[in-house]
């Protein structure tokens, strides 16, 4: 046999295993990641938008976007997580936000072999596109997640430009219950005075860190221009008025004009793909007029 007969053979050979390399990866990636089981609303929300919403299994409580992600079975609140529940839906995957837990039970599911990865935690865009990143690695989706986090960067841009003219920055008082007790404000160093940041607004709060209760002193002393509410509380205190009056806020700036912005909690805090409609959003809510298009 001539050495070029021999080399053609080897080289065909190389083709076809190259073609057949090529030809098994479109099939091993559509298999994924397996069975995965998402703890928390942002992260869901990303799984879905880069494509993979049907490998979801299950998710917890805070999961209601996208509708098909609300509909799946719960395994509970993400920061009361159970693990015989988790290992009953025998997942490949769990992956869990930076709030999900408790530590131990996360270390029982590894302890029981489960893969469980914990996604990064922050209150800005790096931290949506870190999100972004982390979900794409481990579902194998990271030229799609590299193409999202290019999109929601984009978007948070042009709403960033439309807000620098603004003149204004209301202060907004963001209160994450009302009703049992005292009101709960948001300070500094949290999602909601982050997005009052983002939206060009004060956080009327912001003189202290973490969510803290209020004196009925305190919430008037505050006298903000704008109340801010996520969907869950002011739906059970009875709507935006009862709210104002439950929190003792009623003859502050916003009750008197009554200025409350009701928004979709998990949209507002979760710091993930819908964040740049979150801050369009807010921002509309407290600068009447502006023009805000995603």
């Amino acid at each position: 046999m001539s050495r070029v007969s021999e080399a053609g053979r080897v080289t065909r050979r190389a083709v076809l295993v190259a073609g057949g390399v090529l030809l098994l990866a479109p099939r091993a990636r559509a298999v994924g990641a397996g069975r995965v089981l998402v703890v928390g609303g942002d992260l869901v929300e990303i799984v879905f938008a880069l494509g993979a919403g049907d490998e979801v299994i299950a998710t917890d409580d805070t999961a209601k976007w996208p509708p098909e992600a609300a509909a799946l079975p719960k395994v509970g609140y993400m920061r009361r997580l159970a693990a015989e529940g988790i290992l009953g839906l025998a997942p490949d995957l769990v992956l869990a936000s930076a709030d999900a837990g408790p530590p131990a039970v996360l270390e029982q599911l590894r302890a029981a072999g489960l893969r469980v990865e914990i996604g990064p935690e922050g209150h800005d865009m790096a931290a949506v596109t870190a999100k972004i990143g982390f979900v794409g690695e481990s579902l194998g989706r990271s030229i799609e997640a590299d193409r999202l986090a290019v999109t929601v960067k984009a978007d948070l841009a042009k709403v960033e430009a439309a807000l620098v003219p603004l003149q204004a920055t209301p202060s907004v008082l963001f209160l994450i219950s009302v009703g049992r007790g005292a009101p709960m404000a948001g300070g500094s160093d949290t999602a909601a005075d982050a997005m009052i940041r983002l939206a060009h607004a004060r956080n009327a709060a912001g003189g202290f860190a973490g969510y803290k209760p209020l004196s009925a002193e305190a919430a008037v002393g505050f006298a903000p221009d704008v109340v801010l509410l996520p969907d869950h509380v002011a739906g059970p205190a009875g709507g935006p008025e009862r709210a104002l009056a439950l929190a003792g806020l009623a003859e502050t700036p916003a009750g008197r004009a009554g200025r409350v912005v009701v928004m979709d909690g998990q949209k507002l805090l979760g710091f993930g793909p819908r964040t740049p409609e979150a801050v369009a959003e807010l921002a509309r809510a407290l600068h009447p007029g502006a023009e805000l298009r995603l």
